[in-house]
């Protein structure tokens, strides 16, 4: 019985390994391979082709087929999701018109439309919208040897050379009657030389150096160093007036660091017209207001001896405390609206639990020493 096991394992394993390339060849495509659609309306030999995502193995076929006529054909892997392919002005998301299809299991019949990419959010992303001019009745998608092939003609002097490209959330397909998307699993830009057929993938967004810059800023400086201040003020004052000094060069930094964090932001704002950080900019605001009046504070600082010293305290305190709660609130939060992903989170995450373990040893020694 072991040795008939084994003899059919060793069996079914070889002609498993037999299949397995026949398979990955059926669904890998390169633009050396022949174009299987047979319904082609023109010379398919005028078809340029790009391996537009190489990663996702997106090869992308085109052509001016006729006087401002433009072709396009987008080829993907057949793995249960839509596909998409944007045009942008900028090579942002934001303002792009897109066209997505996707062919439902099941034999079902696949579909494509225009959306308009107002927004990063699906409720933004609105159907049958958008400034492509589509020939009509050119936008299909059908599936052929395990691949989607999804193909329309674009009215159009030249198309734009930023084009994005998407890959959506595994077993999920748009329906009727609001055929909303769900935001993609990945996806990626690009710019195009129609003429040349050459392509080169784009390293981020224009603005990522901006936007990484608005968030390093705030990070360290509301998130990191303001908090480090407020730990050398509550347990540094045995060195005195060392830990005076220190408190207030570590809490000008931070403030420094943070209004320049909050400069970025707003101009991120302006070049992106971002419309869903009101409320991270509410707060933003809120911080540096926070912030701007402890600088003040320091001017209006009483002597220890006076009697309104209690009142500053409490002001100079509380103000700070609920400062530091906003700001680690607040970077989160950007984090989030960003979709910067888990390194971001598990760092800062990381940054703020080693600084709050110190923060509670600290205390904790205070209380045993008293």
């Amino acid at each position: 019985m072991n040795l008939y096991s084994s003899v059919s394992f060793i069996f079914f394993t070889f002609i498993a390994l037999q299949i397995l390339p026949l398979t990955i060849q059926q669904s890998a495509e390169s633009c050396s391979s022949t174009l299987p659609l047979n319904d082609l309306t023109f010379n398919s030999s005028l078809l340029q082709c790009v391996e537009a995502w190489t990663r996702q193995n997106y090869i992308l076929r085109y052509a001016r087929t006729a006087e401002n006529t433009w072709t396009f054909i987008l080829s993907a892997p057949d793995s249960s999701v839509f596909i998409g392919i944007g045009f942008s002005t900028n090579g942002q998301m934001i303002g792009s018109s897109a066209v997505v299809g996707w062919l439902p299991p099941g034999g079902g019949r696949g579909q494509a439309k225009q959306y308009f990419l107002r927004g990063q959010s699906p409720g933004e992303v609105t159907p049958d919208q958008g400034d492509l001019v589509i020939v009509n009745g050119s936008l299909k998608i059908e599936s052929v040897s395990s691949r989607l092939y999804m193909s329309f003609q674009l009215t159009a002097e030249t198309p734009r050379q930023s084009i994005l490209y998407a890959k959506g959330p595994a077993g999920f397909f748009p329906s009727s009657p609001g055929f909303m998307l769900r935001e993609h699993q990945s996806m990626t830009t690009t710019t195009i030389n129609y003429n040349t057929g050459s392509q080169s993938v784009v390293k981020g967004s224009p603005h990522s150096k901006l936007r990484k810059t608005h968030g390093l800023m705030n990070m360290i400086g509301w998130g990191i160093l303001i908090i480090i201040g407020a730990i050398i003020a509550r347990h540094m004052k045995q060195w005195e007036p060392t830990w005076f000094y220190s408190h207030i060069a570590v809490q000008i930094t931070g403030f420094l660091l943070g209004l320049t964090g909050i400069i970025c932001g707003l101009v991120l704002e302006n070049r992106t017209n971002a419309s869903n950080v009101s409320t991270h900019k509410a707060l933003g605001i809120a911080i540096l207001v926070m912030g701007g009046l402890q600088v003040l504070a320091l001017l209006a600082r009483p002597d220890k001896e006076s009697k309104y010293r209690k009142y500053w305290n409490w002001y100079h305190h509380n103000i700070g405390r609920a400062m530091i709660i906003h700001a680690i609130s607040n970077i989160f939060y950007g984090i989030h609206l960003a979709k910067a992903g888990s390194s971001w989170n598990a760092g800062y995450g990381s940054a703020v639990g080693i600084l709050a373990l110190a923060a509670i040893v600290l205390e904790v020694r205070k209380i045993l020493n008293k």
